[in-house]
């Protein structure tokens, strides 16, 4: 990591950051040889690459709508042998999408995903284990106002 980063910062290069599921709780970190013991080094490249193209063809496709993609998950699986991306991809569920004008590093960001649930739920002191608390109507009615945002300002179409 370069040194001197701030919250928000952008890195000089996409990371991949591999994970897999686990039994319970949230998704466990994977090393690189981990990655390679599981998929075999060949395909654990392609899914590095294949992960990074999608990351900077959406990168550049959100910044030119005033979005900036911070990150995003993608998962993967296989198909009768083929490596195929499964699930949601590039959504506020599973992406960070915050507003290019009012980007500004060392802060947190502004943004048009999850995020604003997650921060509700730290507001409220939930300590991460189920049952979550219940969202408020407002909360949902604010969340789905971000995700609509985040709709009509990528596809420039109305909902």
């Amino acid at each position: 990591m370069p040194t001197g980063l701030v919250e928000g910062d952008r890195f000089p290069e996409p990371l991949f950051t591999p994970t897999t599921k686990a039994e319970e709780g949230h998704d466990e970190n994977m090393t690189d040889a981990e990655v390679v013991e599981m998929v075999g080094p060949e395909t654990a490249q392609r899914l590095a690459d294949i992960s990074t193209a999608v990351y900077l063809h959406a990168h550049d496709y959100a910044k030119d709508r005033g979005i900036v993609l911070a990150d995003t998950k993608m998962e993967f699986g296989f198909l009768n042998g083929e490596l195929i991306l499964i699930d949601e991809l590039l959504t506020p569920d599973s992406s960070r999408f915050w507003d290019a004008e009012g980007y500004s590093p060392g802060k947190s960001q502004p943004s048009y995903d999850k995020q604003f649930v997650r921060d509700w739920l730290t507001a409220q002191g939930w300590n991460q284990e189920p049952p979550a608390p219940e969202l408020p109507d407002d909360i949902v009615q604010q969340t789905a106002e971000l995700y609509r945002q985040a709709y009509e300002r990528l596809t420039g179409d109305a909902l």
